[in-house]
Formats: structure tokens, sequence, C-alpha cells
């Protein structure tokens, strides 16, 4: 009789986030036990509403904390990122080189989610797994180095999976640009800001589909020890997530633009908002992931219809102020 822990375990690295909450779920619901380090796991039980999960103390910045919390897990996701874009040369490396440490440590499947900021515009508009990685931005650079030294570790004997998704949204509020650019969180929708022409395609990620996605390939037995895999999640132009928000909450919605030369004036006194600036090309031009490697070996892509994703996640930000049918989808 397999016993609850008697089941696979987990470490996850960003358990309060967005990629880090829907992969904790996901893990939950699948029957794994899972173990979430943090610097105050008090405060991160009650705030999260996961009082089932192995809170440890520990910082992802000190691979000690890291290698500690690891102990036993056959997985380890990493999905630690500052919040607000902030000081991502001084954190994002530290991090992950403290989660390559604690999985080689433990032979633990490192899983790791990819952005498009590893690009430039020499691979757009269609991105594959194998496009070239010559981005223009300094957190494009960064995320590149981190995926090179991830794979450097694989070919150490580390099992390394990237899955790289578009704009990620979800049923929670989180560090994305849904939640934080476009509505305001605990308002009900009534207009959507956009940041870029409302014609240009944009790829967005519903987190749940991605967290699936994730633990989907994380248990196959077939994978190389450097795995890449592209999710094309959802392509919208403005006026089509427009349209599609509009639905979820039963009326038509107005589109402001975002202004764009009110985010320069303040970006010299404003980290985030310099941060903001620098990636504001990829509302520019289609960006967008091709996804034919992905479904070879699933068979399929997880993709909830997006007046579905929409409602929930429009209901987690309390922008909801209408019963919706997506909701029921």
């Amino acid at each position: 009789m397999t016993t609850k822990n008697d089941a696979p375990l987990a470490l996850v690295i960003g358990a309060t986030g967005g990629i880090g909450g829907a992969v904790t779920d996901r893990l939950l619901q699948t029957g794994w036990r899972v173990r979430a380090l943090h610097r105050n796991p008090e405060l991160a039980r009650r705030k999260s509403g996961r009082a089932s999960l192995d809170w440890v103390h520990g910082d992802a910045m000190i691979e000690a904390d890291v290698v500690a919390a690891a102990r036993g897990a056959r997985l380890l996701v990493h999905a630690a990122n500052p919040p607000g874009y902030k000081n991502w040369a001084g954190l994002q490396l530290p991090m992950l080189k403290a989660s390559i440490a604690a999985a080689k440590t433990f032979g633990a499947r490192l899983v790791f989610p990819g952005t498009v900021y590893n690009f430039g515009p020499d691979a757009f508009p269609s991105l594959a797994e194998t496009s070239p990685q010559n981005p223009l931005t300094r957190k494009g650079a960064i995320r590149v180095q981190m995926e090179a030294a991830l794979e450097r570790a694989s070919a150490e004997g580390l099992d390394v999976l990237i899955v790289r998704c578009g704009d990620f949204f979800g049923p929670k509020p989180g560090n994305n640009w849904l939640s934080q650019g476009l509505i305001k969180p605990g308002k009900p929708l009534t207009a959507l800001t956009y940041p870029g022409p409302l014609s240009i395609p944009h790829g967005w990620a519903y987190l749940p589909d991605v967290a699936e996605t994730m633990l989907a390939l994380a248990s196959r037995s077939d994978l190389s020890s450097f795995e890449v895999f592209h999710m094309a999640g959802h392509t919208l132009n403005g006026e089509e997530l427009a349209a599609a928000l509009g639905r979820v909450v039963g009326r038509k919605l107005p589109i402001n633009r975002l202004p764009w030369f009110a985010v320069r004036a303040i970006a010299p006194f404003n980290e985030t908002f310099r941060e903001m600036l620098e990636m504001h090309y990829l509302w520019e031009t289609p960006v967008l992931l091709d996804n034919k490697r992905l479904v070879a070996r699933l068979g399929a892509e997880p993709h909830t219809p997006i007046e579905a994703a929409l409602g929930q996640a429009l209901a987690g930000l309390g922008a909801l102020d209408v019963p919706s049918a997506a909701l029921a989808a």
C-alpha cells in the first residue's frame, strides 16, 4: 500500500510566485509531495494558502540552504524570479547555481521555465528550440547565460528540462504583464491598457497549462539529459485580447494605450519602469513560439480555452463584477 511518505518529492524554488505556485498546485494534484524553500516559511504558509507543503527555512541565494532542502527530491523546479525585474544581474545566476548544485547532489531533474527574452530580432517571428539566441537586452543576456549554465551542468550529469512560454498569466495575482500592466487588480475590469500596436499578435501562456506541460514532460522516461520545449500557448493581438476579455466580463472594453512616454520619464528613477522599458520591443513585433517538437512528444499541448483561462485570471485578480460563463467552461 502506497502511503504519503512513499510519494515522490519535489523541491520548488519560488513556490509563492506565479509559475512556482502553478507547478506546486499541479504536483500536489498528481500525488507528489512538495517541499518549498522560503526565508519566512510561516509567513509563506499563511499567505500562500498552501499549508500542505513542507515549508522549510532557507535562502535561494545560499547554496547550502538549497542543497539541504533538496535532500530526497526527484525533481527540483527552479521558478525563482525577482519581482518587478529588480536586480536580475545580482540575483538570477547565483540562485540558479545554488539549484544546480542541489539537483546534482541528489540526482534530481531540474525543471526551468524559459522566456522569449533570450532571442533578438534575427530569430523573430517564429521561435523554435534551435533558433539563435542573440538578445539585445541585459535581461536577455542573463537568460542566455542561465540556460548555458544549465547545458554545461547537463554535460556533468544533471538532467535538465526547459519549457519556454510566452507571457504568463494565471488564476492568482503574480509578477506578469496581465496583472501588473494591462488591468488593475481589485477593481472590476472596465478598460484594457495595451502596451503595443493592436494589430500585432502576442504570445500568452496560461500558468495551469504551463504547469501541466512541465509535469507531463518531466514524468517521461524518454528525455535526454538536456531537453528544451516550446509552448505555443494563446496567440492574440490587442483587439482579440480585448474582445476575449469583453466576452468574459459581459461588456465591450475600451482600449487605452500604455503611455510609454511616461514610462521613459520615470525610468531613470524607478528600476521596475527602467526594466519594463527595456522589454518594449517585445510588443512592437510578433514573437511567437513554435510547439511542433512539444506536440510530437506529448501528442497535444495542454490548452485551456482562452475565455475560461481569462475568466479564472480575472476572478483571481478580483477584476470580475458579474458572474462569468467562462468560469464554468
